[in-house]
């Protein structure tokens, strides 16, 4: 397959004049991912290498490449290199999944799949994903459960132009995360979310998927994940309960 590569520096569109040096490294190499010239769990160029493709000091390269990693976008492994970061790796596989026991270690989810179909998108969806009406999507319902206790009824919106071939049994062969299959089968990455929560009371029908009682409180989170060029490509709505769990976020 070729690859269309990013310019080097001095012939890029960099943006405004007054952008730091290494952010502009940062996008260049931004768009080397977006083109999958490095691929997810691949090494990139070391930085004397970028830093003389760049035509910059392996100090602006180095500041880049901490954003990235800082960003969940590269890995460091020690006496290794640096990679693309996947969605299989331990620390970022349930990096939006913020739902934490209140005892034991996060993590140990185990997931059942109700339905996975195509149809029409509905207005509001087509609006958050930025399709027309018309256009196909797939819609994933699934419950995640923690110690075989069910705690998110995930509905889960994708476009289906993106997905072409996701099947519910495509979906339960795969036993690693959902993203990790969206990573390496269907080449999407989600690299960001945004999320909209707020309380409720559960209805009959996701009272009786989690065990809980009608009106029994629960978190609704919204998020719409974003791969490069926040584009987005999945419109997740999910029923959080939080009675033996809870919702945690870091600030900065």
């Amino acid at each position: 397959m070729s690859v269309t590569l990013p310019p080097a520096l001095p012939d890029a569109a960099l943006g405004p004049a007054f952008s730091p040096l290494y952010q502009q490294i940062k996008a260049l190499m931004t768009k080397s991912l977006q083109h999958a010239e490095w691929r997810p769990g691949e090494a990139i160029p070391s930085e004397m290498e970028l830093a003389a493709r760049f035509k910059v000091s392996q100090g602006t390269v180095r500041k880049a490449i901490d954003e990235l990693a800082a960003e969940n976008l590269l890995v460091r492994r020690q006496g290794k290199g640096t990679f693309v970061a996947t969605h299989a790796e331990e620390h970022v596989q349930f990096r939006f999944l913020r739902l934490m026991p209140d005892t034991g270690e996060a993590g140990g989810m185990t997931r059942r799949l109700i339905d996975c179909k195509r149809q029409r998108a509905p207005a509001e969806i087509a609006r958050a994903l930025q399709l027309r009406v018309s256009d196909p999507v797939i819609r994933v319902r699934r419950v995640l459960s923690f110690r075989e206790t069910p705690v998110v009824l995930d509905d889960i919106w994708l476009p289906s132009a993106l997905f072409k071939g996701l099947t519910a049994e495509r979906l339960a062969a795969h036993r690693g995360p959902m993203y990790g299959l969206f990573e390496s089968e269907f080449g999407v990455r989600m690299i960001r979310a945004e999320e909209k929560i707020r309380a409720v009371a559960a209805d009959a029908p996701s009272a009786a998927v989690l065990a809980l009682k009608v009106d029994a409180p629960l978190l609704s989170v919204e998020r719409l994940s974003m791969t490069y060029g926040d584009k987005p490509v999945e419109l997740r709505r999910g029923l959080y309960s939080t009675t033996s769990h809870y919702y945690r976020n870091d600030l900065s």
